[in-house]
């Protein structure tokens, strides 16, 4: 079973380790964390530690009370963890009317989708330059929960196409719009509408969808 906590705390070297460390005592086991100093609010200059953690519900509930005991935490708190309240991440990068019209089809269908009980999510971001999409795209496989990226343009190889081959080795599926560039042969699924193609990857990554991407890998829609 797996929960969530946040912690506000002292930003001071160590604390990451004295948290890991009751999280450890107690038996849980620690699959994803982030940690960043809060910039604004009451808690301006405090660190947010968040934490998703595999352990019994009441072997959190003995962590939250350790943890209070400590002088240098403030406030800490249970939650859900992403993948119950965000869900799955469709990932789209590439120039801004493209992926606007990418994120029309995505956000649609995820709406029809999470109204039957589902969580996906759609993440956006315009850039221009291959060596900035290339960095985005090496940065997906780095991204938690990110299930399939499309790339929207209408110019891309080169550093984008070589990144897109680890993404698909790490098993994340990459759907792109019809363009020019090396990137339409090596993509799993090539689309020509852009707001299709937003609508194939969340049926892709939708339990609730018959739609596999593997069964037309390599295919032009």
């Amino acid at each position: 079973m797996s929960t969530a906590i946040n912690v506000i705390c002292l930003n001071r070297p160590g604390m990451l380790r004295d948290i890991a460390g009751a999280v450890a005592k107690k038996g849980g086991n620690i699959v994803y964390t982030q940690q960043f100093v809060l910039e604004r609010g009451l808690n301006r200059g405090k660190a947010s530690v968040y934490m998703e953690i595999d352990c019994p519900a009441d072997d959190a509930k003995d962590m939250v009370e350790e943890l209070k005991a400590y002088d240098s935490i403030f406030e800490i708190s249970i939650h859900e963890p992403f993948d119950k309240i965000y869900g799955s991440r469709v990932i789209i990068i590439g120039g801004g009317a493209q992926v606007a019209q990418v994120a029309v089809g995505a956000v649609s269908e995820a709406d029809r989708h999470n109204l039957r009980g589902e969580r996906i999510s759609v993440d956006t971001i315009p850039l221009v330059g291959e060596e900035a999409i290339a960095d985005a795209v090496s940065a997906v496989g780095r991204l938690p929960r990110a299930s399939i990226l499309v790339l929207a343009g209408a110019l891309m190889g080169g550093r984008i196409t070589e990144e897109v081959k680890k993404l698909q080795a790490d098993g994340i599926p990459v759907i792109a719009l019809k363009m020019a560039g090396s990137l339409p042969d090596q993509a799993d699924l090539v689309v020509t509408d852009p707001i299709q193609a937003g609508t194939f990857a969340v049926m892709h990554v939708a339990r609730t969808a018959v739609f596999d991407i593997q069964r037309v890998r390599g295919r032009e829609f």
